[in-house]
């Protein structure tokens, strides 16, 4: 299962079935290499020590709490939280000191399975709450699923996710632009200054966000329209039709021809067509510059703390968070 130890602590984990090998490390409990038939299709870093200052989030778990909290600051229960502001005025996937930087304690659960832990402690980034959580990865012959489960002994903010850049031609074959995407949403939640959203839940109907009928991703991305504007690309949620798991998106590499089908129970999905990439060095000495991969964040819907009319990312004290995202691969031959 492991197969190396770095010099500064971290580990690389492996796990193989059918057509696909997952590498993983303990920092940041990330994704560092995912093979399709010979075809890696996510961004990564060469050595595991990067993902400790990993400012682009390749392939990392983000948490508590992803996406944007407007002003870095939130109310629950009466009281008033300040968290670290690192976009602006906001707080961005927690703060500067993320879950995505944190090292994972791992545990094999299975013959195909590797799970990792992290203790939260109250206080943590600013949240309330001790948060103890675990995120699973388990592999099928064509499939990685991701399972996060979590507990807290006071009520606190919850809404973790994954980070992963895909870039189904291969992880350093250049932009994303030309790949084929299909989102499982009806509408979208716009966003104002600093990509706050702004309450509104827009019909996608009519407009570049319209991704009901698979095109390529790049088709309307530089359309005269004010929320690609100001994102400089696709930087968005899209809210998700339906409940529980259920397809949320089917992405394919127009040159490979290998086709991603995300499932997930989460309520939206954070659309970025890595717009601030900027040149980034990653593994096999691949340069990732601007939109050379895609994300598809599985999540609850951003600053859903200030709208009472978003689905709640309060996990009340003694419950259990517990969710899943499915990646689900085929090739142009099946």
């Amino acid at each position: 299962m492991i197969i190396r130890k770095c010099p500064d602590g971290a580990g690389l984990y492996a796990l193989e079935r059918g057509d696909l090998r997952l590498t993983l490390t303990d920092i940041g409990a990330s994704v560092t290499d995912l093979v399709f038939q010979g075809t890696d299709v996510v961004l990564g870093w060469g050595e595991p020590g990067s993902y400790r200052e990993n400012g682009v989030f390749l392939g990392t778990t983000v948490g508590r709490s992803a996406n944007r909290i407007a002003g870095g600051r939130f109310s629950l229960n009466g009281a008033d939280y300040t968290l670290g502001k690192n976009d602006g005025e906001n707080n961005l996937h927690s703060g500067p000191d993320g879950w995505h930087t944190r090292r994972w304690a791992a545990e094999e659960t299975g013959e195909n399975s590797l799970a990792f832990r992290l203790d939260s402690p109250d206080g943590d980034q600013g949240f309330p709450g001790r948060v103890r959580i675990s995120v699973t990865y388990t592999l099928g012959p064509d499939e990685v699923s991701i399972e996060y489960r979590a507990h807290s002994d006071a009520d606190t903010l919850l809404n973790p996710t994954n980070h992963t850049y895909f870039n189904l031609n291969g992880h350093g074959s250049g932009d994303v632009l030309g790949h084929s995407l299909r989102l499982c949403a009806d509408a979208y939640t716009p966003a104002g200054p600093g990509l706050i959203p702004t309450g509104e839940i827009a019909p996608v109907e009519g407009t570049p966000f319209d991704f009901r009928a698979a095109h390529p991703i790049g088709r309307d991305i530089g359309a005269d329209h004010p929320q690609l504007r100001a994102a400089g690309g696709y930087d968005h949620n899209f809210c998700l039709n339906g409940n529980g798991l259920r397809p949320a998106a089917e992405l394919t590499g127009d040159r490979s021809g290998i086709t991603l089908s995300l499932w997930t129970d989460r309520p939206g999905v954070q659309l970025y067509t890595g717009n601030f990439l900027a040149g980034e060095r990653g593994k096999d000495g691949a340069v990732y510059g601007r939109r050379c991969g895609v994300c598809l964040e599985t999540q609850c819907w951003p600053d859903a703390i200030h709208r009472p009319g978003f689905p709640s990312p309060v996990l009340r004290a003694g419950e259990e968070f517990r969710s899943l995202t499915v990646w689900r691969f085929r090739s142009a031959e099946r």
